[in-house]
């Protein structure tokens, strides 16, 4: 099963303000919810691998590219499991790969995945990500691909 490769999920409930008139959960929504997991992915690895230079000072991530494939519509009060996971790191970006379970139904209802990068807060200049940020992501996730640029 393809949700066996991710290690790290979150639960999200959609609600009331997240649904159109048809009662189903706007499209828009499901990447407000890949954001909600991609930060307490970072947090959780920050906390769990002591990674005390990441997202701190003039360390921070942009967005630079989300996508998502709707499988099916997630409705009022559905609980959904985020599945999220690092496929890749290059030497400033890293790119995160998602699934939304429905948890009644236990169907995958979407699938996407973004790419973010690493940036002095205070120069908006790239920067390399930390080499203990390699270490610690590899050790959760043995199978993520390390590109060199």
């Amino acid at each position: 099963m393809e949700k066996l490769k991710y290690k790290h999920k979150i639960v999200e409930q959609v609600r009331f303000h997240e649904v159109d008139i048809l009662g189903v959960c706007n499209n828009a929504v499901y990447f407000n919810y890949f954001e909600d997991a991609r930060i307490k992915y970072v947090q959780d690895i920050k906390r769990n691998y002591e990674l005390k230079e990441l997202l701190e000072g003039d360390s921070f991530f942009i967005m630079v590219h989300n996508e998502i494939d709707y499988l099916q519509s997630a409705g009022l009060d559905d609980e959904l499991f985020i599945y999220t996971r690092i496929e890749f790191i290059k030497n400033s970006s890293f790119g995160f790969r998602h699934l939304v379970e429905n948890i009644a139904t236990g169907k995958i209802i979407a699938k996407g995945g973004g790419i973010v990068v690493h940036i002095n807060k205070g120069t908006k200049e790239v920067v390399p990500l930390p080499k203990e940020f390699y270490t610690a992501v590899k050790k959760f996730e043995p199978d993520v691909k390390i590109i060199k640029d």
